[in-house]
């Protein structure tokens, strides 16, 4: 059986630091693209980072580039996104996602087939 859970959110300041981790129990992460989104109170969610995408490449949202970072531990299964110097606006539910993997130029629009519950993150003095 397949399952993503999330955890690591909290309350921090600004320019803390949260690291966030993504378990995906039962798969084999070179197969998956893993991607970790957001959605902020009131607006649509968006792609934040993602793995094992356009090949085996990271990329990264414009707004988080050199702020997050996104790897992976295969033997754990798990993927991790450490974010640093982080912003009020970075305040989110945050979700893990995982979908078959191949290439594409948009990976923050194709099709996900799992998705984590969410983990709540605030950016707050």
């Amino acid at each position: 059986q397949l399952e993503v859970v999330e955890s690591g959110g909290g309350l921090v300041q600004p320019g803390g630091s949260l690291r966030l981790s993504c378990v995906l129990s039962g798969f084999t992460l070179d197969k998956y693209t893993v991607t970790w989104f957001r959605q902020a109170p009131g607006k649509e969610r968006e792609g934040v980072s993602c793995i094992n995408c356009r090949g085996k490449k990271t990329v990264y949202a414009a707004s988080v580039q050199d702020r997050f970072t996104i790897y992976k531990n295969n033997a754990k299964s798990t993927v991790y996104l450490q974010m640093d110097s982080l912003k009020p606006e970075d305040t989110a539910i945050y979700y893990c996602a995982a979908g078959a993997n191949f290439y594409t130029d948009y990976p923050f629009i194709r099709p996900y087939d799992y998705w984590g519950q969410g983990t709540q993150v605030k950016v707050s003095s």
